[in-house]
């Protein structure tokens, strides 16, 4: 019998018969038929594998990743814990942050359940941020490192802690750094808020929120001194109007979702662990009254919402928090010299038009008669505390030259 191939090839004359090449095409689609099923197989291996990594991955994240895992959560909760007879749970945003590291420290003080949350960004040093965070720990005080724009690390972190409370001081700060980065601004200080807020509204019980504005809102209004009622449209800075546009969107919020929301209009603020672009500090390199942040947070009142639906109304208020006497520029120059007993040189000149304005005075009634605000730490002692901290910081040699 002849053979398949004999059949396909015969060399007998007149029979049909199929040219070599076509029998080469034949056995290359074979080949082919072949390589797409080890294609098809690989490529399903290669699926499983991906996704068993990915559930592996999952696991390993869930138990190990910076945020999230059991030992992470058990951190959050131990930190959040309330050690005093009607205290309250509070997570603070920009917690190695000046503010809000004294913040922090003064509620732990008083038996206030803690977290802390910060993305230690690099706008200055983030070293200082680091030692803050260690001086944080060893009070107990647990800092998650992370971005008020990371929605599901937020909505994570209320789940698995009952905030009552909300003292949001993460912000992209200064005036004269919006010239080099404008949407850093954007990112923290508009839709980072607006982020934190959709995640409030939506908790179950609903916090109630502190957050820090700024004297900057009042731009080139020239009646002083400021006063909460005075016009806030006419911002000199990029950095002033993302203040004020976090101004409406939280009247917003509270008029639609009954958060109750508080806004702290911060005046220059000084002490110990201070900001290195902060006037005072780029002169030689605060202690802030957080007892006004303090007062903010024991008189805020109840939200009123819950699961995103506004049950009653809300408080919402605004607050100046500064000194009622303003100090000029040669005056604080003078008192850190007597301080680092170091002379200064002293270039004089014209302000530059880059979003700073002449002067700020803050008229602090209002905070004072709400819950009793009222400075007591004077320039000259804060700055003493300052320059006495500065030096031991950084290991300064008082001999250095100062200049301005």
């Amino acid at each position: 019998m002849p053979s398949i191939e004999d059949e396909l090839f015969p060399s007998t004359p007149g029979k049909f018969k199929i040219d070599r090449s076509n029998r080469q095409l034949h056995r290359c689609f074979a080949s082919t038929s072949t390589m797409f099923l080890w294609a098809l197989f690989l490529i399903a291996l290669t699926a499983s594998y991906l996704s068993f990594q990915s559930f592996v991955d999952s696991g390993s994240r869930y138990l190990t990743a910076s945020w999230g895992g059991i030992q992470w959560e058990k951190q959050v909760r131990t930190s959040a814990q309330i050690h005093r007879s009607g205290g309250i749970s509070v997570l603070v945003t920009g917690a190695t942050g000046f503010v809000g590291s004294h913040v922090s420290l003064a509620l732990r003080k008083r038996g206030d359940g803690v977290v802390g949350l910060d993305n230690f960004n690099n706008y200055y040093d983030p070293s200082l941020k680091r030692a803050r965070r260690s001086l944080l720990s060893s009070r107990g005080i647990f800092v998650v490192e992370g971005d008020l724009n990371d929605a599901k690390l937020l909505a994570k972190l209320f789940d698995v802690v009952a905030f009552t409370h909300v003292m949001h001081l993460a912000a992209q700060a200064g005036v004269r750094y919006a010239l080099e980065n404008p949407q850093s601004y954007v990112h923290s200080n508009i839709a980072g808020l607006v982020n934190l807020l959709e995640i409030c509204k939506s908790a179950n019980p609903q916090p109630a929120i502190v957050w820090a504005s700024s004297s900057s809102v009042y731009g080139l209004n020239e009646k002083v001194p400021f006063s909460e009622s005075d016009r806030t449209d006419q911002p000199a800075s990029l950095y002033a109007a993302t203040k004020k546009a976090g101004e409406e969107i939280t009247h917003t919020y509270n008029h639609i979702y009954g958060l109750a929301i508080t806004g702290l209009r911060f005046f220059t603020v000084y002490g110990p662990w201070g900001r290195p672009d902060m006037a005072y500090f780029s002169f030689t390199r605060n202690i802030l009254q957080v007892k006004g942040c303090l007062g903010s947070l024991d008189s805020s009142g109840k939200s009123t919402g819950s699961g995103g639906k506004k049950r009653g109304s809300a408080p919402y208020r605004i607050f100046n928090l500064g000194n009622t006497s303003p100090v000029t520029v040669p005056i604080l120059v003078d008192i850190l010299e007597k301080h680092l007993k170091v002379k200064a040189k002293r270039n004089y000149v014209e302000m530059p038009g880059n979003g700073d304005v002449p002067f700020t005075h803050a008229n602090i009634s209002s905070a004072r008669n709400e819950f009793g605000y009222k400075p007591t730490t004077d320039l000259e002692t804060g700055l003493k505390k300052f320059v006495r901290w500065y030096l031991s910081y950084y290991g300064y040699n008082t001999k250095a030259k100062l200049v301005h």
